[in-house]
């Protein structure tokens, strides 16, 4: 049995080693060009350089496009998060059907192919007479990223002991102030990481701004309409490893942030203790 248990281990091990290689190798491909001294994709590498780098630096076209996705995606974001506490929290604290049913809802565009959404809101915004717009994108990448917020501040909620609301309107507290002053609060760590993720959802997203742009694309836009001219390609690569980093930060610290702010060691001292509902 340990043999069989061996040999499976290493299969086990095998396995992932290759879904990581398969999964991850074109990723980090995309660094090693934005180096090469070449409008060539191709090894061996001619040689190192910062120069596409630098070109990036010049572009007004791509200035503009990451002024929009800037603005579009900090728009959606501070939209997808307040929903989403308001949901995650209705559901948590009201715990009946219809609030189980909006949160469902809210949760629901995540299974739904792009296409059909980027349709379903190309046909929306001009039947509401807005048109493909800014203001179009930012609504439609809210509802993009209106499952990510609701997963997570429904998490956040949900771990909260709710001897904390009883307690505090055993007090005298109002629910408003209850949620306010307690809630909200304990709540803090998981509101900046559904923001944070919420912006990255609308910053990366594409099918969607694809069908509600209008003279103003997102950043990935911008990228989609250069690969379409062969010498920009290694700036494009360049733009990608800026794009990739820049995601990495803002993902890896949105998970530091919600799980220094999930446990129940740190909860402030008033909501341990004397609660601060005055």
């Amino acid at each position: 049995m340990n043999g069989l248990a061996s040999r499976n281990a290493t299969w086990l091990r095998g396995y992932l080693i290759a879904y990581v290689v398969f999964l991850y190798l074109p990723i980090a491909i995309i660094p090693i060009f934005s180096f090469n001294n070449s409008i060539q994709a191709a090894f061996p590498l001619s040689g190192f350089t910062f120069e596409w780098y630098r070109s990036l630096l010049d572009n007004e076209n791509l200035h503009r496009a990451f002024e929009t996705s800037l603005i579009v995606g900090l728009a959606a974001a501070f939209l997808a998060t307040a929903i989403g506490v308001t949901v995650g929290y209705m559901e948590i604290a009201g715990g009946d059907r219809v609030s189980r049913a909006i949160s469902a809802l809210a949760r629901l565009p995540i299974l739904i192919p792009g296409v059909i959404v980027g349709i379903a809101l190309l046909i929306l915004v001009n039947l509401a007479g807005l048109g493909p717009s800014r203001i179009a994108i930012i609504l439609g990448h809210t509802l993009v990223a209106l499952p990510t917020a609701v997963v997570i501040m429904r998490s956040r909620f949900q771990s909260l002991p709710r001897s904390f609301s009883e307690v505090a309107m055993d007090l005298g507290a109002h629910e408003w102030t209850t949620f306010r002053r307690i809630i909200l609060p304990l709540a803090a760590p998981a509101i900046a990481s559904s923001f944070m993720l919420s912006f990255l959802t609308s910053f990366d997203e594409f099918i969607v701004a694809f069908f509600l742009s209008g003279t103003e694309p997102t950043l990935p836009l911008f990228v989609w309409g250069q690969l379409r001219f062969p010498k920009a390609l290694p700036s494009v690569m360049a733009l990608g490893t800026v794009i990739l980093l820049v995601s990495i930060v803002i993902a890896t610290s949105a998970e530091i942030i919600r799980r220094r702010g999930g446990g129940r060691d740190d909860l402030p001292v008033t909501a341990k203790g004397n609660l601060p509902i005055s």
